[in-house]
């Protein structure tokens, strides 16, 4: 079966400017956790309630480069497979296998062009 793109992410040096901007433009409301600012009012919620039609997504301040960034994250069974076989078909590996508490795990690697995504496996209870 195919991997759905399931979120994005933009990257952002100041959050706050960030927020208010896509705020204003899109009418988005945001959670924060920490850098993160989640985008409270699209997609779906983190228990899979469905807020509106599309996908979610979040900025992220992550506090060092790259600061200026867009990514999708595909939804996959395994992270680390899905990861290795990213870099068997020719892309790099840039993030490895990370938990994020109580959510799922992600990775991020670059394709051969230099384009960089996400791969996505949510934690089921």
């Amino acid at each position: 079966m195919p991997s759905p793109i399931v979120h994005f992410e933009i990257g952002c040096q100041n959050s706050e400017k960030a927020k208010k901007f896509y705020g204003d433009l899109f009418g988005w409301t945001f959670d924060s956790y920490g850098p993160a600012a989640m985008v409270s009012n699209i997609g779906h919620g983190p228990d899979g309630t469905k807020r509106s039609d599309g996908i979610g997504g979040h900025l992220n301040s992550l506090g060092h480069p790259p600061h200026q960034y867009v990514t999708i994250y595909a939804m996959v069974e395994d992270v680390q497979a899905a990861l290795d076989k990213a870099v068997r078909l020719g892309g790099k590996a840039c993030v490895p296998v990370t938990e994020v508490p109580g959510m799922g795990w992600f990775a991020w690697f670059t394709d051969p062009e230099g384009n960089t995504i996400g791969l996505w496996k949510t934690m089921t209870p």
